[in-house]
């Protein structure tokens, strides 16, 4: 399975593809990752490339991934040329503008911010079978609006055709955040979980 993890820095992009790295390891299921996070500190775009199975580069061609999970959906279209046709895209439902966009609505060089249904219905024409969390909202009924990346994992657990069982990925949650916030982690998973599944 291809997996392109998106946002924008400082959402836990990292820690979501480490998490499912840590289950890898723990199954012996052979994974690569590539990251770019060099803009994180400037509200910039993340994406990690992340490949699961044997003989595979890091990097995922274009029309390659077989699941787009983005904690930003103007992220999710940026990068929705690497899905491959009728590809999943797991998307949060909350839109983080960048400040570049907020600078031309200012100084009226833009009439208005781009809408949260604009890029949904650009991803859906890109062909993407498209699913939509609310992960902040999950997140904060975990306990902690910072797991909002663990809800996602979560629900990109619960898809039918992931390689790696619940428990193991639950473990490597366990595993993979500070020891304060494993509860609220693992509460966050398990909502992504159901979530996910109810929407299936």
């Amino acid at each position: 399975m291809n997996v392109i993890y998106c946002g924008v820095g400082g959402q836990g992009i990292v820690l979501m593809s480490n998490i499912v790295g840590e289950a890898c390891a723990r199954k012996g299921i052979h994974v690569v990752s590539g990251e770019l996070h060099g803009l994180s500190q400037r509200s910039g775009s993340v994406i990690v490339h992340q490949r699961i199975g044997d003989g595979l580069s890091p990097l995922i061609p274009y029309g390659g991934a077989d699941v787009i999970l983005a904690l930003e959906p103007m992220e999710a279209l940026r990068y929705v040329y690497f899905l491959k046709p009728g590809g999943t895209v797991i998307t949060n439902t909350r839109l983080i503008h960048h400040p570049y966009e907020t600078e031309n609505f200012v100084k009226g060089k833009i009439e208005k911010y781009v809408t949260y249904e604009e890029i949904v219905e650009n991803i859906k024409k890109a062909g993407a079978k498209l699913y939509e969390i609310d992960a902040i909202k999950l997140a904060e009924e975990a306990g902690t609006a910072l797991a909002q990346n663990v809800v996602l994992v979560g629900a990109l657990t619960a898809l039918p055709d992931f390689p790696i069982d619940k428990e193991t990925m639950l473990e490597a949650v366990k595993a993979s955040v500070p020891e304060k916030a494993v509860e609220a982690n693992v509460r966050a998973f398990e909502l992504g979980y159901k979530a996910m599944k109810e929407l299936l």
